[in-house]
């Protein structure tokens, strides 16, 4: 193989030596040559030329780039699998197979369309320097060549592109799934995440990640916080205004409690969720550069750490006892706020980052509470609110972008977001409707939307 490739260099060089030296009475430009040489090596098939590249000292690290890349997305394939138990945990017995369907339907949907549409949509988006806003997305795959499977694209091929950038793509629509949990109508809630996740989502996406506007301006969102959780956040939002709270919530102006059914469940989700956040933002480096992917992990715990021992302890003093689900929504809130600046916080400052984030977090659930605006598993607070934070964070605590550009960006997402929600999802109550019928929401929406019940053997000592 290598002296097939030797005798490719040498063929391709004589080759444009011969065209430029016998065609010098016609002064052949030297881009003319380039471009014939290049329509040669097009020629090469594409098995032949990949082995070659293989052959080359740069594929080693190509090769482990590409690997932690296809590593990361399947530890970001598992925070789904931790949005599910968090989301079932904290809601009522009687809704658990309604909350995992919609889990399950998000994650099969989100991969569909974002290879129908999304992806293209996002990358590459627009031309550098056009500073667009509304991209246009088409089938994502490709020819197989050369430029596109090689480090020639990057540091991963195009396919492990797309499955990275598509376990990002359903979490905008599992963030309003946890927000509109054990009122909302099953089809009603299928058709609005199908539009945000499939036409919103990479919308926005494209301002930054795309080589829009944002990213014209200097705005800075490493793995998400605004991009991701905040577009999440204040879609759901919107989704609960028009929604309305739960029956029972608010009784007499007081607030009444409704408890989840399972606090280890939602446990076991926020850990499924901080151990995938590793690949959600380690990968984001986007390939095994030592020294940033190392950073990154030490910085996402740091902040993740933090967010607990915030809300823990500040819980504990305004609400009189220790409560584990503001502790738990304080990692979340943590992890939430380092994201868009991961790789641009110092250590020490990510602790502060996610401190803050999880002292935040626990007075805004209280807030939307008391203004009446339930959101079962405190999503508004943590997606939307911590991550307009922690975009805010990147100029506070670091110097990867300015105070003002982060904070047009990540308002013109949430407003986005908002905007679009309320258009949709309003249209669908008008139309079809977004809530179950009250004697539907009292039994449960297992039985009435699904025929079935989680805990069949239980189900009278659960509810």
């Amino acid at each position: 193989m290598k002296i097939k490739k030797y005798l490719l260099a040498l063929l391709l060089g004589s080759s444009a030596f011969l065209m430029a030296g016998s065609l010098g009475a016609q002064e052949l430009p030297v881009a003319e040559a380039a471009d014939a040489v290049e329509a040669v090596a097009d020629a090469i098939p594409f098995d032949e030329a990949y082995a070659a590249f293989m052959e080359t000292p740069g594929a080693a690290f190509f090769t482990i780039s590409n690997l932690w890349l296809l590593i990361s997305a399947a530890l970001v394939f598992i925070m789904h699998l931790g949005f599910a138990t968090v989301e079932s945990g904290l809601g009522q017995a009687k809704n658990t197979v309604n909350i995992l369907f919609k889990n399950v339907f998000i994650i099969s949907m989100g991969i569909i369309t974002y290879a129908l549409w999304g992806f293209n949509a996002m990358y590459p988006g627009f031309a550098e320097g056009s500073a667009g806003v509304f991209a246009m997305g088409s089938w994502f795959d490709v020819t197989a060549s050369v430029d596109l499977m090689t480090s020639e694209y990057a540091d991963y091929t195009w396919y492990t592109d797309f499955i990275f950038q598509a376990m990002f793509a359903a979490t905008a629509a599992t963030i309003v799934s946890g927000a509109v949990a054990e009122r909302v109508k099953l089809s009603s809630f299928m058709i609005f995440a199908t539009l945000l996740v499939t036409f919103a989502y990479p919308i926005t996406g494209s301002w930054q990640w795309g080589g829009g506007w944002l990213s014209a301006r200097g705005f800075y969102d490493f793995a998400g916080s605004s991009l991701v959780h905040g577009f999440g956040g204040f879609a759901a939002l919107a989704c609960a205004l028009i929604l309305g709270p739960r029956a029972g919530k608010y009784v007499d102006g007081r607030i009444k409690p409704i408890l989840g059914h399972s606090m280890p469940l939602a446990t076991i989700g926020v850990f499924l969720l901080f151990l995938g956040w590793f690949g959600f933002n380690g990968g984001s480096v986007l390939n095994a550069d030592p020294y940033l992917v190392s950073l990154v992990f030490v910085t996402t715990a740091l902040a993740a750490a933090a967010g607990g021992l915030g809300s823990i302890f500040t819980s504990w003093i305004f609400l009189k006892k220790p409560d584990l689900s503001m502790g738990l929504n304080g990692i979340l809130a943590g992890l939430v706020g380092i994201t868009a600046g991961a790789d641009a916080i110092a250590p020490k400052f990510a602790i502060l980052t996610g401190l803050i984030a999880g002292i935040l977090v626990v007075f805004s659930i209280i807030f939307f509470d008391k203004v009446k605006i339930d959101d079962p598993v405190g999503a508004i607070s943590v997606h939307g609110v911590c991550g307009i934070f922690g975009t805010l964070a990147v100029a506070l605590f670091g110097d990867a972008a300015g105070f003002g550009i982060q904070l047009i960006g990540t308002l013109s997402i949430g407003a986005f977001a908002f905007i679009f929600s309320m258009i949709v999802f309003g249209l669908l109550k008008v139309t079809i409707g977004v809530r179950v019928s009250p004697e539907e929401e009292a039994e449960g929406l297992d039985i009435g939307e699904h025929g079935q019940e989680a805990y069949p053997d239980f189900a009278n000592s659960s509810r």
